[in-house]
């Protein structure tokens, strides 16, 4: 099996394990929840399609069963979210939640549009470095995109915990991946120049 069976099989359940949590909780009349679930369960059905659209080679790799369940319990750290806002409950103020949605629609384009602009690249020129667009100032803009949707996840939970998570995916995940990215770019003659001129992660900023 591929990683992206044991990922996408994840990202699809989401929303039903955040109506589970509805139900066990009773949380049937908390806004905060049933947005959760619409930005969260959204997303996940975002991620199955563009898997099946537009696939991301990196998670085309095989693995074992028990890799793939490692990956499974991995991902099921970003489901400590919602639990904290079915159980405790929290509900957040209208205002917050539109901060929320707007962070989070932000978050899908930069993360999706990136993606499949790299996918478009890679099919019709390939080899040659992706140097405008959405790459013109940042050279992980997908990354920034899932930073401002996993952002806008842990916010709503109003917890340490999940901005937790999210660092500690950072760490192990994310910035090990965009090392070998910068690492494999760099065979390109002009990448050098690239690099001065893009930020790593957050565009104009770092």
């Amino acid at each position: 099996m591929k990683q992206k069976h044991f990922i996408d099989s994840h990202k699809g359940a989401t929303a039903p394990a955040v109506l589970l949590l509805i139900w066990y909780f009773g949380q049937w009349e908390n806004t905060t929840a049933w947005i959760y679930l619409a930005i969260h369960g959204s997303y996940g059905i975002m991620w199955v399609l563009k898997s099946a659209i537009f696939p991301d080679k990196t998670w085309e790799a095989k693995c074992s069963i028990w890799y793939g369940l490692y990956i499974w319990g991995g991902l099921t750290m970003y489901w400590i979210s919602p639990w904290i806002i079915m159980s405790t409950p929290i509900e957040n103020s209208p205002m917050f939640l539109g901060f929320i949605v707007a962070l989070f629609t932000i978050g899908v384009f930069f993360h999706y549009a990136a993606d499949m602009q790299k996918h478009a690249h890679l099919k019709l020129n390939s080899g040659n470095l992706i140097t405008d667009g959405l790459m013109a100032k940042c050279r992980n803009t997908n990354y920034f995109g899932e930073l401002l949707i996993y952002l806008s996840f842990a916010l709503m939970s109003q917890h340490w915990i999940p901005l937790a998570v999210l660092a500690t995916f950072m760490a192990i995940i994310w910035f090990p991946n965009m090392r070998r990215k910068d690492k494999s770019l760099s065979r390109y003659p002009e990448y050098a120049e690239y690099k001065k001129k893009t930020s790593l992660l957050i565009p104009f900023i770092w």
